[in-house]
Order: structure tokens, then C-alpha cells, then sequence
């Protein structure tokens, strides 16, 4: 497999790795769905142009990194997706082509994304697709992505006078106010390359400016809320 820039996955395998990623990210859907494997793989490769790294690792790493979700969701929390995935993954690459070290290269990076993981991101190719994935649970997309998710479990609108330390994932309490305090809050300090930590501390404040006003609007009162505009 070439790996220069422009040709680092020919058309064929990155229409194959998509298919069997969508196969499975359909099966989970709402905030893990494929649209979320696709802003991933397009964050890993913008990053990974930009610091020098194997595309070919990268392109596939990215669109294969939770294919192991929906088993995830359905042990509510029990499994870890990445180390599943990282085992998925292994014989869908051997089919497809890649070499031992490839293959090895690539579920290195699947099983060291993941923000609670027990698997240190080694190579730059695992620190881009941990950042890349990173991305994409805060800012904008992440917000969106916490109410999806708190949506599909049943969980309520908002709690910010609860303690989220004693709240449990994957229950009515599991906000996406809750995965602000518990996750996203953090994000930027985890990020592993220049690039991520610059775009994640832009994020970062946005979800400050929208927590404060979602907790005044919910919290205060309408005349309060309108004097703070004033």
C-alpha cells in the first residue's frame, strides 16, 4: 500500500472500510452513528496531514475505531468498545489486505482511543485518532452529541444540583450536563498533539458560555436572565 499523502488509501479500501464501519455504527446509531465515524476519520486525517503521520494507518483506525459500541451499549458500560473493537478489527483487516505490522499498527490505535481506557495512545498515529475522537464530545458537536446520547437512555433534560460524581453512567441521571462535569469539562487537558489542544481550548469555551446559560435559564429566574443581557 502507497503511503504517500495522495494515495495513502486507494478509493476501493476506504469504500470497503466504510461499509463494514456503517454495518456496525448503524446497529448503535444516535450519538455513535456513522455521521460520528465520519467526523472522526475526516478530524484524524486533517490532523494527521498536518503532523506528518501514516494516512493508511489513520484512515482505517478512524473508520473502524467503534465498531465494537453497540455491544458496549448493550452491557451498559460492561464491555469496552476499543478493546472489543481493536479484536473486531483485527480480522477485517487480514481479509482486506494489511500486513501483521499494519494490522497491529491499526488496532493499537482502536484500542487507545478511548478517553477511559486502559491502553496509552503509543505511536502518533494512536495519539491523532484519540484526539480526532476527542473532538468531536465537545464544543458544538459534543453538546449535541451528550443530549443525543441522555435522549436514547431515557435520561432526564438536566441536573446540575445533583452530585455527578455519585450519579451513574447509563441511567435517568446520565445528563448531557452530567457528561459535561464527568467528561467533556476535562477534554482539553487530555488532548495529545499542538493540533487538538488548540482547536479543544476553543471548544472548551464555548461549553463554559452554554452550560452557564443553560444552568441561569433553568435556575434562574426570566428577569434575571434578561438583566445579565442588558
Amino acid at each position: 500500500m502507497k503511503k504517500n499523502e495522495e494515495a495513502a488509501v486507494s478509493p476501493e479500501l476506504l469504500a470497503a472500510l466504510r461499509q463494514i464501519s456503517t454495518q456496525h455504527c448503524l446497529e448503535e446509531g444516535g450519538s455513535h452513528g456513522p455521521d460520528h465515524t465520519e467526523r472522526v476519520f475526516q478530524n484524524a486525517m486533517a490532523i494527521g496531514r498536518k503532523l506528518g503521520a501514516r494516512l493508511d494507518i489513520l484512515a482505517p483506525a478512524a473508520l473502524l475505531h467503534d465498531i465494537g459500541r453497540s455491544e458496549e451499549s448493550r452491557s451498559k458500560g460492561g464491555v469496552c468498545h476499543a478493546d472489543l473493537g481493536a479484536g473486531m478489527a483485527e480480522p477485517i483487516l487480514r481479509a482486506l489486505g494489511y500486513s501483521a505490522e499494519d494490522q497491529a499498527a491499526i488496532c493499537h490505535c482502536i484500542r487507545a482511543h478511548r478517553f477511559r481506557g486502559s491502553s496509552e495512545p503509543e505511536s502518533l498515529e494512536a495519539r491523532i485518532l484519540f484526539d480526532a475522537d476527542k473532538l468531536d464530545s465537545i464544543g458544538a458537536i459534543g453538546i449535541g452529541r451528550a443530549f443525543l446520547f441522555a435522549g436514547q437512555i431515557g435520561a432526564r433534560l438536566h441536573n446540575a444540583e445533583v452530585d455527578h460524581e455519585t450519579t451513574q453512567a447509563y441511567s435517568g441521571e446520565d445528563t448531557a450536563y452530567r457528561e459535561f462535569q464527568v467528561k467533556m469539562s476535562k477534554v482539553h487537558r487530555e488532548m495529545l498533539t499542538s493540533v487538538g489542544r488548540k482547536i479543544a481550548r476553543r471548544r472548551h469555551d464555548f461549553m463554559e458560555i452554554f452550560f452557564a446559560e443553560l444552568n441561569l435559564e433553568i435556575y434562574g429566574s426570566v428577569l434575571q436572565a434578561e438583566d445579565t443581557q442588558s
